[in-house]
C-alpha cells in the first residue's frame, strides 16, 4: 500500500513539476549565489557585521567555490587563500 502511495506521489511530482524543472533548478541555483554572496561578503571586501558568525558556513561553500567563480565571470579565485584554479 505505502508503495502505491509513494508512486502516486512521484506521478504527481511529475505532472506538477516537471514542466517547470528548469525553473526551479535556475531559482534554487540563484538563491544559492546569493547566499554565497553573503557568506563570503568579507573575504570579497564588503563589510559585512555578520562575518563572525558566516564564517562558520565557508567550509560548507569551498565545494562549488570553483563553479560559482566562473559563473560569475571571474576566471580565477577572487579569494587570496582560495586556490582553486
Amino acid at each position: 500500500m505505502t508503495s502505491r502511495w509513494a508512486s502516486f506521489r512521484a506521478g504527481l511530482e511529475e505532472f506538477y513539476a516537471g514542466p517547470y524543472r528548469r525553473t526551479f533548478a535556475r531559482a534554487r541555483r540563484e538563491e544559492d549565489d546569493l547566499f554565497r554572496m553573503v557568506v563570503l561578503a568579507e573575504a570579497l571586501g564588503v563589510p559585512d557585521p555578520a562575518a563572525y558568525y558566516t564564517v562558520e558556513l565557508m567550509p560548507a561553500l569551498y565545494e562549488d567555490f570553483h563553479a560559482w567563480h566562473r559563473r560569475m565571470g571571474m576566471d580565477r579565485s577572487p579569494l587570496e587563500h582560495v586556490a582553486c584554479c
